[in-house]
């Protein structure tokens, strides 16, 4: 047995490339023009259907997230009878031992309380065809070319009647509001919500 153990070590150690399929020595320096193990001089160029300085949406995790034109779902149609995710996502954090929390501007502070229509894509939480508890999103969270944004881009609904799920936008309406410590980490819901036209 330490005799074929030998006999492998030398044949390893041999300059032809026999069997064992190595090269000699100098012929991939030859063949290719490179070291071997050296990193190839450029990089290949990578394709993405995000334009540039959408992805600081993903990696913060703020803002109102990105409805690209590729996706097959229509972006929310302009109304003027709901809030907009503008308004929403227009607030700043603050990092405290609980964890980040958000710091309310004094329009989403107003809005507290008083009864407001919220437009967005559902996120059901039940696997059933209505919903009477789900979030409310920016951007749908079923389009693979889409950047979902942070808790402000969601509001956690709290239907008083059950909404039929749709991957159309829907429109509810109910008592608005804000969260400034919710254990979920979410900072705005809706209660009492009622679909709207």
């Amino acid at each position: 047995m330490l005799v074929l153990a030998w006999a492998g070590a030398v044949l390893a150690q041999s300059p032809a490339a026999g069997p064992t399929g190595k090269p000699a020595p100098g012929e991939f320096e030859r063949a290719t023009g490179k070291t071997p193990g050296t990193a190839p001089t450029t990089a290949p160029a990578l394709s993405s259907p995000v334009p540039v300085g959408a992805g600081t949406v993903m990696s913060s995790g703020s803002g109102a997230g990105y409805h690209s034109p590729n996706s097959p779902i229509a972006p929310l149609p302009q109304r003027n009878d709901v809030v907009p995710w503008s308004v929403l996502s227009d607030l700043t954090k603050k990092t405290t031992k609980d964890g980040i929390l958000p710091v309310f501007s004094e329009v989403q502070k107003g809005m507290d309380k008083t009864v407001q229509r919220i437009q967005g894509f559902m996120m059901p939480l039940d696997a059933k065809a209505t919903q009477t508890h789900f979030l409310l999103t920016s951007v749908p969270l079923t389009c693979s070319f889409c950047l979902p944004g942070g808790p402000e881009s969601m509001v956690e609904v709290k239907a008083k009647t059950p909404v039929r799920y749709s991957l159309e936008p829907v429109v509810v309406e109910g008592k608005f509001t804000v969260l400034t410590n919710d254990q979920y980490g979410l900072y705005y819901r809706v209660v009492d919500a009622v679909p709207v036209k």
